[in-house]
């Protein structure tokens, strides 16, 4: 499973229901592991981003289709990283000049 770093931001929308939010975390997380994707960590950040997740996927295209889901519910945009370990690391560099 791949790794995914996704940086979130609540909408207007987002905003107003905000107290709803630990909820609908809870029910997002259920719909993933339906569709394959794992919330390993959330976290309600300071700063630039209103949460951070990191999430393990089989592939993009499964958290593609993840993050559009997200967005389509109007509370939250977001930016999502792949992130690789420090293995993968190794194994991607051994391949450079």
């Amino acid at each position: 499973m791949a790794t995914y770093i996704v940086l979130g931001n609540l909408t207007d929308q987002g905003v107003r229901s905000v107290k709803e939010q630990p909820q609908r975390i809870r029910q997002l997380t259920q719909r993933f592991d339906q569709s394959g994707v794992k919330i390993v960590g959330a976290y309600l950040t300071l700063g630039t981003y209103d949460n951070v997740f990191v999430i393990e996927a089989p592939d993009d295209e499964t958290v593609a289709r993840a993050m559009l889901a997200v967005g389509a519910q109007g509370n939250a945009r977001t930016t999502t990283l792949r992130a690789f370990t420090l293995d993968e690391e190794d194994k991607l560099v051994q391949g450079l000049p």
